[in-house]
């Protein structure tokens, strides 16, 4: 570029222009410029010295040694050992070194602050390998990291890695505070958006074993975790084998395009039909909300996938009884398919797998046992009653409201009833969301405040067999929708106290720190919440087949689970063992992974008295209030 019309560039603009630009390429430019400054300043004095002709005695040589061994290291200097001129030269170089010196040690010291303070913002690249990658941050994190502390504990130097566009040090403050010890478990933060692909590289995706991606809380969530999906799969420089991606998406309407995406690499979990599922499940079979949490958490028993060699040629019916520890409950096809509760007269295939439930992954171990003390006599030929129409209760309304209704229509009895009041629902909405056809149920609504104890107890909810408490996320942020099924919830208990009657009652919470504040007392008193993604989230993290299998159970057509009267299936008052129980069912074509005894369902030390996979050889004896827990088409 040429200068302006009469701006005149002098040596001095020049020089003063040079220096800006060392200056500004940060502490080397500084480290150079005091470097030749210390060399002007030592080359001047000795010129200056010898100019002077006041030491005749000394050479150029040793004049410059001594000045210079006097401006590194500053020492009493000998009044005799030359003339004036050289001792206050000496004196100039003296003053001149603690004046660079002290400019040097500010330039370490600030760059080393820098380097710190760059350290703590999380940009440093992670060595890790195998690990757990969190790409973004939300409440759920903390239930996500607590549970892959637990599944770690039997591994070597276990791993987390959480990259999200928010500040380590909070990060790491947040997790301590929250989660706690994190045990054998090392958590590593970095600060960077996920859909960045140098920050993304930050946190080494190439090496993971696992990528979670979590819902950022803003107005369009799933994009940004299209995006983040985008990012790690069309990486230039991304890894040759498949990723392991599990990621959730809260719209049906963008599974679509998620999953061309994502492809046969991401494991995708619809947080809204995953919530809308559950509510209804747990809301119409008492214990059945325990038995969800045991198999989605990573205490207690969990569900393994095991090759059994021995097995091969066998049928499913003969492998129900193989195991006196683990609870089969399906089979994992050599082509990737899952089964549960297949056919008792199914071969199991070389390459097939077993579908265990069971303490650990080593623990699905055959029994060997020959002889098996089935109580042929205590057996029972009992066969359920015929289904009863049903009245279900829906307090509150938001987006998900209809695809409930749809998933009680599935489940009920012609000539069922649901019964909706709301302060927003209208009878337009309702009608267009319900186009579809429903086959058992009649559908009312009433306009009211759900927090209001007067309509509530004018609602004779003694009458209902279930009731469900949805909550106003369309039109409320997340905190005052909380509170305001919190007032509905804590209405009704107050409620069922003072009449006598229990209410089999499941509530929706938007946020997971907010249903520690609804204690739960009961088992049918279940909280349904955001903390069942990050169940889900954190097992399919760990196995992507587990995402068909849990798929599997939360629809509404083909296996699901029931806890169905033990009397059923075995003569109550009579001790058997579980391998009587599984016999009985097995005869039914269904699978027995449990039960629950109704002398302890409300104790919550004892899991409300439900048992999941139990030792099938230890006696138990069932009353009739007392319910098996099976694997069944109905």
């Amino acid at each position: 570029m040429k200068p302006a019309p009469g701006k005149r560039i002098t040596f001095l603009t020049r020089l003063r222009y040079d220096i800006d630009n060392t200056l500004s390429r940060g502490p080397a430019g500084l480290i150079v410029w005091l470097a030749a400054i210390s060399c002007l300043l030592v080359l001047g004095a000795t010129l200056f010295v010898v100019a002077a002709g006041r030491d005749p005695d000394k050479s150029l040589g040793v004049i410059l040694w001594d000045i210079l061994y006097q401006t590194l290291t500053p020492n009493p200097v000998d009044p005799t050992s030359g003339s004036n001129t050289f001792l206050y030269t000496m004196l100039f170089s003296t003053i001149g070194n603690l004046f660079l010196v002290s400019v040097f040690i500010g330039i370490l010291t600030n760059t080393i602050d820098n380097r710190i303070q760059n350290l703590r913002k999380g940009r440093s690249f992670v060595i890790e390998h195998n690990h757990t990658l969190i790409l973004g941050w939300s409440p759920k994190i903390f239930v996500i990291i607590s549970q892959l502390i637990i599944a770690n504990e039997n591994k070597k130097n276990p791993r987390i890695v959480i990259l999200a566009d928010k500040d380590k040090v909070e990060m790491e403050d947040e997790i301590r505070a929250r989660v706690g010890h994190t045990r054998n478990t090392h958590v590593v933060c970095r600060t960077g958006s996920p859909i960045d692909l140098n920050d993304l590289d930050i946190a080494n995706p190439q090496a993971c074993k696992s990528i979670i991606i979590l819902s950022p809380i803003d107005e369009d969530p799933d994009s940004q975790v299209i995006k983040t999906i985008l990012s790690v799969i069309n990486h230039p420089d991304r890894r040759a084998e498949p990723y392991h991606i599990v990621a959730e998406i809260r719209e049906p309407k963008h599974m679509e395009i998620a999953g061309i995406v994502g492809q046969v690499e991401t494991q995708l979990v619809l947080v809204s039909d995953l919530i809308s599922r559950i509510t209804v499940q747990t809301s119409r079979q008492s214990g059945l909300s325990v038995v969800y949490t045991e198999l989605l958490n990573f205490e207690g028993d969990e569900i393994y996938f095991q090759s059994e060699p021995a097995l091969a040629g066998k049928t499913y019916g003969e492998a129900l009884l193989a195991y006196e520890d683990s609870a089969v409950m399906g089979l994992l096809a050599s082509d990737g398919r899952v089964r549960l509760n297949p056919a008792t007269d199914t071969r199991i295939g070389a390459g097939d797998q077993i579908i265990a439930i069971s303490e650990d992954d080593d623990t699905v171990k055959l029994s060997g046992l020959a002889a098996l003390n089935i109580s042929t006599g205590a057996i029972s030929e009992s066969r359920p009653a015929l289904k009863k129409p049903e009245r279900t209760l829906i307090l509150g309304w938001n987006a998900q409201s209809c695809q409930i209704i749809s998933q009680i229509d599935a489940y009920v009895a012609p000539g069922s009833e649901v019964q909706v009041v709301a302060d927003v629902v209208e009878a337009e909405a309702l009608t267009t969301c319900l186009s579809g056809e429903l086959h058992n149920l009649r559908v009312a609504y009433k306009v009211g405040d759900t927090t209001d104890r007067t309509l509530l107890e004018a609602l004779d909810i003694q009458t209902f067999d279930h009731i469900i408490i949805l909550s106003y996320s369309d039109v409320d942020d997340t905190q005052k929708a909380d509170a305001l099924t919190l007032v509905t919830l804590l209405h009704l208990r107050r409620i069922a106290e003072r009449c006598g009657h229990r209410f089999s009652i499941v509530s929706e919470m938007m946020d997971v720190r907010n249903r520690r504040l609804a204690e739960v007392t009961r088992a049918d008193d279940f909280i349904v919440s955001d903390m069942l993604t990050a169940l889900m989230l954190a097992q399919v993290s760990e196995n992507k087949h587990l995402m068909d299998v849990f798929a599997k159970l939360f629809d509404a057509a083909g296996t699901d689970i029931y806890l169905k009267p033990a009397a059923h299936y075995v003569l109550p008052g009579q001790p058997v063992n579980f391998y009587t129980v599984v016999e009985s069912a097995r005869r039914r074509g269904e699978t027995a992974i449990g039960y629950r005894l109704r002398a302890h369902a409300n104790d919550i030390t004892k899991t409300y008295g439900v048992v999941i996979n139990p030792e099938k050889s230890n006696l138990v004896t069932f009353d009739e209030q007392d319910r098996v827990i099976v694997l069944a088409e109905s």
